[in-house]
C-alpha cells in the first residue's frame, strides 16, 4: 500500500483558512482601487487595510487576544466594516449586536459573551450606557462619532475613547494575527431570541472563508462588483458579504439606514451591481414611485432571504430589471445554504411561472455539503412536493455550536445533521421549498395549514402590500389562521373581501378566519415579528 498519508503538515503546504487573507491579497494587488464609500468619505483598499491594522493594533494594546470578545453596536458604516477585519486580526472574536435590541438584552449579551471591549455608534450611546448600567461586566467603550447621524446624544468623553483617536494611537503597519487553527472562533452572533434569551452562535474562520468562496461561485460574482450594503452587518455578519466583496476587490457602498429613496439615490450614483435584502425590502423597492428609480445600464443582482418571498414580489422585481436570487439559511449556518438556482428551461416560462419556481428555497450552495428534508424517523421524505419534513443541513458552514449551552448544541446536532427547525418539502426536481417554521404550522381540526401558503395567497390580492399569518386559538378547531395585512397606498379592502378572495384561491379550511389591518412589527432586517402577532392573535380569540 502506498503511504499517501505519510506526510507532515508544514507552513509551506498548510495554512488555516481565514477571510483575513482576502484583505491582504486585495490590498496588495489593488491598493488604489476604491473600497468603501460612505457619504463624503472614501477609502481605497490600501487605506482600508491600514485602518484595519490600526484597529487590530489598538485592540492588542488593550491586552486583548485569542478568544476575547469584542462587542459592537454599530450601523452599516466604514467602522463596522473595519471591525470585520480588525477584530479577528487581533485574534479576538467579533460580536455584532442588533441595533434594535433593548438595553436589558444587550446587557445579557455583554455578560454572556464576556465582552472585553464595546464599540458603539454615538447615536446608540444612550442605549449602550443603559445596558452597561444593567450588565455585570463593564467593558471599555469606544464611540464612533458619525456626524451624519440623525441624532447626536451627549457623550461624556472623559469616560470613553473616540474611535479615530483609538486608531491614531496604534501601529499602521501591525501585520495582524492569522489564526493558528481554522476552527478558531471568528464571530459570536446572537439569535433573535424569539423564545426566551437569545442563543450565542459561534462561527469559525474556516466557515467564514468557505461561505465567501461559495457565495462567489453560487452568485456568479465577477471581479470588482459595486455592492450596496443594505443587509445590516450585525445580521450573520451581513451574510458574510463584507468578506466576500473584499475577496472580489469590490466597492462597498455603506447605507446607514434603509429607505427606498436612500437606496435608489446611492444605487444610481454608484451604478451598483449587487445588493441583498429581505423580501420586505424588495417589496418596498418594487412599490416605490418610478420618479426616484434610476436607469441602470445592466441588470442589478439582488439576493433575498429571511422569509419565503411572494411570487408577486419576485415578478415585480423581474419586471423592474432586477435579477433576484432567492436563498435560504439561518444564523447557525453563516447565512445562506440553499439557492433557487435557475435551470435553462426556466427562460421559456412566463414571468409568473418563473417567479413561482424562484420562490422555492432551492438546492444547496456550493459551500454546503448536503441539505435534506427528513421525517421523524430520520428518513428522506418522498420527492412529491407535498410530504412535509424538517430541513436538515450538514457541512463546513454550520456553526461550532451555542456558546455555554451544551444541551441546546446537542439538540441542534442529530445523527450527523443540523436541525433547522424549519419544515419543508422536496419536489421531483430535487428543489426544496420551506413550508413553515415548526412553531408556525397551524393545526386546525387535525389538519396542518402552512402559514406561508396562506400568506402567498394573500399577496396575490391587489390591495395587499405586506401580509403575515399566525395561529389564533379557536374553541371548535383548536386554532385557525389569523391574517395581519398592510394595504398598498391608495388601495382599500374589507375583511370579508379578503377572506372571500382566499377561499376562492385555496382550500376553504385554510382561509383566514380573521383579518387585522395595520402596520406589521418588523425586525431591523425586515423580518415580520410573528411572536408579537401570535400574542395579538391570542387576545383576539
Amino acid at each position: 500500500m502506498i503511504a499517501y498519508d505519510d506526510f507532515a503538515k508544514t507552513k509551506a503546504n498548510y495554512v488555516p483558512l481565514s477571510p483575513i487573507s482576502f484583505l491582504n491579497r486585495t490590498a496588495d494587488i489593488f491598493p488604489d482601487r476604491l473600497a468603501v464609500v460612505y457619504n463624503d468619505r472614501q477609502y481605497s483598499w490600501g487605506e482600508v487595510r491600514t485602518r484595519c491594522r490600526r484597529l487590530a493594533s489598538a485592540i492588542k494594546n488593550k491586552g486583548l487576544g485569542r478568544n476575547d470578545t469584542v462587542s459592537v453596536l454599530l450601523h452599516n458604516t466604514p467602522e463596522m466594516f473595519e471591525c470585520h477585519y480588525g477584530v479577528p486580526m487581533a485574534g479576538c472574536v467579533l460580536n455584532t449586536i442588533n441595533t434594535r435590541l433593548d438595553a436589558d438584552t444587550i446587557a445579557y449579551i455583554i455578560d454572556h459573551g464576556e465582552s472585553r471591549l464595546f464599540l458603539v455608534d454615538r447615536e446608540l450611546y444612550s442605549t449602550a450606557r443603559s445596558a452597561l448600567e444593567k450588565s455585570k461586566l463593564k467593558p471599555e467603550v469606544i464611540v464612533i462619532d458619525d456626524k451624519s447621524a440623525d441624532t447626536q446624544p451627549d457623550v461624556n468623553w472623559e469616560d470613553v475613547i473616540e474611535y479615530e483617536a483609538f486608531l491614531n494611537d496604534a501601529d499602521p503597519k501591525f501585520p495582524g494575527e492569522h489564526p493558528e487553527d481554522e476552527w478558531q472562533a471568528i464571530a459570536l452572533n446572537y439569535t433573535s431570541g424569539t423564545t426566551g434569551r437569545p442563543k450565542g452562535v459561534v462561527y469559525h474562520h474556516r466557515g467564514s472563508y468557505l461561505m465567501s468562496m461559495g457565495t462567489v461561485a453560487s452568485w456568479a460574482i465577477s471581479m470588482h462588483p459595486r455592492y450596496l450594503y443594505t443587509v445590516p452587518m450585525f445580521h450573520c455578519n451581513g451574510w458574510g458579504h463584507a468578506w466576500t466583496m473584499t475577496l472580489m476587490a469590490g466597492t462597498i457602498i455603506c447605507l446607514r439606514a434603509f429607505s427606498p429613496e436612500a437606496f435608489f439615490r446611492l444605487a444610481g450614483e454608484h451604478n451598483i451591481t449587487h445588493f441583498g435584502g429581505a423580501p420586505i425590502i424588495l417589496n418596498m423597492l418594487a412599490g416605490a414611485d418610478d420618479s426616484i428609480k434610476p436607469t441602470f445600464t445592466h441588470s442589478v443582482k439582488a439576493m433575498t432571504a429571511g422569509a419565503p418571498p411572494p411570487a408577486s414580489v419576485l415578478k415585480a422585481m423581474a419586471e423592474a430589471g432586477f435579477d433576484v436570487m432567492h436563498v435560504y439559511g439561518l444564523t447557525e449556518t453563516y447565512g445562506h445554504v440553499l439557492q433557487a438556482a435557475a435551470q435553462d428551461d426556466w427562460a421559456g416560462k412566463t414571468i409568473e411561472e418563473q417567479a413561482d419556481l424562484q420562490a422555492r428555497q432551492g438546492v444547496r450552495f456550493t459551500n454546503t455539503e448536503d441539505v435534506s428534508v427528513l421525517d421523524e424517523q430520520g428518513q428522506s421524505v418522498p420527492h412529491d412536493g407535498e410530504t412535509i419534513g424538517e430541513i436538515m443541513i450538514r457541512g463546513n458552514v454550520v456553526m461550532k455550536g451555542y456558546l455555554k449551552d451544551k444541551a441546546e448544541t446537542q439538540n441542534a446536532f442529530e445523527n450527523g445533521w443540523f436541525r433547522s427547525g424549519d419544515l419543508g418539502v422536496i419536489y421531483p426536481d430535487g428543489y426544496i421549498q420551506l413550508k413553515d417554521r415548526a412553531k408556525d404550522i397551524i393545526i386546525s381540526g387535525g389538519e396542518n395549514i402552512s402559514s406561508v401558503e396562506v400568506e402567498n395567497t394573500l399577496y396575490k390580492h391587489p390591495a395587499i402590500d405586506v401580509a403575515a399569518v399566525v395561529a389564533m386559538p379557536d374553541e371548535k378547531w383548536g386554532e385557525v389562521p389569523c391574517a395581519f395585512v398592510e394595504l398598498t397606498a391608495g388601495e382599500s379592502a374589507t375583511e370579508a373581501e379578503i377572506i372571500a378572495f382566499c377561499k376562492s384561491n385555496m382550500a376553504g379550511f385554510k382561509r383566514p378566519k380573521k383579518v387585522v389591518f395595520g402596520e406589521l412589527p418588523k425586525t431591523a432586517t425586515g423580518k415580520i415579528q410573528k411572536k408579537q402577532l401570535r400574542e395579538t392573535a391570542k387576545s383576539l380569540s
